[in-house]
């Protein structure tokens, strides 16, 4: 199983690396800000593969990305970081240990907490390099900034993600978390 969950983690990666590509492709501006493709393979991530590859995967893809693309800017970099991190160490720990996989919506309901959770970080790691240590970032109003920009991509992950999630469970890719009945 470690195999198969390095293998995929692998796959997330490369999708979170070449998933923005795509989007900058359409020739949007600001449109990894907009639709946020970076975070898709990281929460899908997160909860395939718990919270521990979650939390891996969210701390290389935006490091990774800056090494080879210079996306996100340097300025961004490690709050999406702390931010992507969290988002799939959440939705992992949601997924897996709190058994949400086991629930009815569960994937869109850890869906939501992570995506929350990840907010919270971001907002605390603006705010710390803002407030304390004078970094002229914007503090909450640049947060509640990214938050109103990337409202279509808040839509597209509560969609696809959930989706996506429930599609491969449902294909037996991963057997070990895949939802048990409730017997009568």
């Amino acid at each position: 199983m470690k195999t198969k969950k390095i293998t995929i983690g692998a796959m997330c990666l490369a999708i979170a690396l070449l998933l923005p590509q795509a989007f900058h492709l359409v020739g949007i501006q600001g449109a990894g800000v907009i639709f946020l493709p970076m975070h898709i393979p990281v929460f899908i991530g997160g909860m395939l593969l718990g919270p521990l590859y979650g939390l891996i995967l969210g701390v290389l893809a935006p490091l990774v990305s800056f090494a080879i693309t210079g996306m996100p800017n340097a300025q961004r970099v490690l709050f999406m970081v702390g931010e992507l991190a969290t988002y799939g160490m959440i939705s992992g720990l949601l997924f897996h240990q709190l058994r949400f996989s086991t629930k009815r919506f569960g994937a869109t309901m850890a869906l939501i907490i992570s995506m929350i959770s990840g907010r919270i970080t971001y907002a605390i790691l603006i705010s710390i390099a803002t407030y304390l240590f004078h970094i002229p970032l914007g503090g909450i109003g640049a947060v509640l900034t990214s938050i109103t920009t990337g409202l279509p991509g808040i839509i597209i992950q509560l969609i696809f993600v959930p989706s996506c999630v429930v599609m491969i469970l449902k294909g037996g890719v991963f057997h070990d978390i895949r939802p048990t009945s409730k017997k009568a």
